[in-house]
């Protein structure tokens, strides 16, 4: 179709750092049942048709349609055997349709399509806004500011702060999740999820490191403190800012897992992904995240806990079994996106890579969790 912007990528290149690129081979829906779908159900939108790819997401497929000069943001989950509970659009789209009015950092989402006939799974469309992700270095628009890589940092708290003051009555989400017993079953949620992928995990010392986590996770779960909204994968580069401001964070992304619960969970999400200057980017329990982090100068994790801390009357105390936490979820993504590559469900040569991480990362649970 005229305007689709569909040309190959290699398998193995270095990832983009483009925000949109052509679409990855073998992730291209049906654009022509898109496109009229899309044009029946929101008003207002003429022109070509086009569509680009957001290339840096590991999961959920998130395309940029263009009709004529109007963007939009398509997402879906991905192909292959998704596990339950995960990528839930009818979720997200639920999340995305009511937040936007207590959380202005929520995109807004203007329609959810069940029918599975028209991608192959069903989908929603939000709105897309202007502006940057950072991933491993500071963009252009923000270097000539002092101390950028540490108020992009405080930033990402603050806004995760403000995520977690918002009352889920305001915005019509009192009922998104249960809050009570909501630590026992993400632990027992997890564990399932796990069980499912256990089997290509590279060597049966692998799968017993990551069991051990499990049992010392499920053994010291900690009283929650407080409910409220759960992002449930907070991270820097879920969030976007405006060109050349690293003092607020415009946008947050990904909400397929957000549900009412125990906030401190996303605390100790972010830190899981937090880079710690004090520990060597090539050791064995190194921090897994984005390639070039380690240099952006962010604040320290001391500094990201008592910056969360001031704003909060939450006690902390117990905020190592939350990171710890956040590292075993992470570990069992990174082997569920490492399976779906070993069954043949995507071509994307970085989730053959995943698998490499689990094995680091749960050794850094460990040493988070008391024996």
């Amino acid at each position: 179709m005229t305007g689709i912007a569909e040309e190959s990528r290699a398998e193995g290149a270095e990832e983009p750092r483009v925000e949109v690129a052509p679409v990855r081979p073998g992730e291209e829906l049906d654009w022509d049942a898109l496109q009229i779908y899309l044009r029946a159900h929101i008003d207002g939108l003429h022109g070509e048709f086009s569509v680009l790819q957001f290339p840096r997401g590991s999961a959920n497929l998130t395309y940029r349609v263009a009709f004529g000069d109007r963007l939009l943001v398509v997402r879906r989950p991905p192909f292959g055997q998704i596990a339950r509970g995960a990528h839930d659009m009818t979720r997200e789209h639920r999340v995305l349709s009511r937040l936007y009015r207590a959380y202005d950092r929520a995109p807004r989402a203007l329609l959810h399509c069940a029918d599975t006939d028209v991608v192959g799974a069903e989908f929603f469309v939000s709105e897309y806004r202007e502006g940057v992700v950072v991933w491993d270095e500071i963009p252009d628009s923000m270097a000539h500011h002092a101390d950028a890589g540490r108020r992009i940092g405080f930033a990402v708290v603050d806004a995760l702060a403000d995520l977690h003051a918002v009352d889920p009555a305001s915005c019509d989400l009192a009922d998104l999740g249960r809050p009570e017993g909501y630590l026992e079953r993400q632990v027992a949620g997890w564990s399932a999820r796990w069980d499912a992928v256990a089997e290509y995990a590279p060597g049966r010392d692998v799968a017993d490191l990551v069991e051990e986590v499990g049992r010392r996770i499920r053994a010291d779960i900690p009283a929650s403190r407080r409910a409220g909204i759960v992002h449930n994968d907070y991270k820097v580069d879920n969030c976007q800012f405006p060109h050349g401001d690293p003092d607020r964070v415009k946008s947050v992304f990904d909400w397929d897992m957000a549900t009412t619960g125990d906030v401190l969970v996303d605390l100790g999400t972010l830190l899981n992904y937090w880079p710690d200057r004090t520990v060597e980017p090539a050791s064995d329990t190194a921090f897994i995240v984005v390639p070039g982090m380690h240099a952006l100068d962010l604040p320290s994790r001391a500094e990201i806990v008592e910056r969360y801390a001031a704003g909060s009357d939450l006690d902390l105390s117990r905020i190592d079994w939350y990171e710890a936490f956040g590292c075993w979820k992470t570990v069992v993504i990174l082997q569920q996106l490492y399976a779906r590559f070993v069954r043949g469900e995507t071509t994307d040569p970085r989730m053959g890579q995943r698998g490499e991480f689990v094995a680091p990362l749960a050794r850094r649970a460990l040493g988070l969790l008391p024996a």
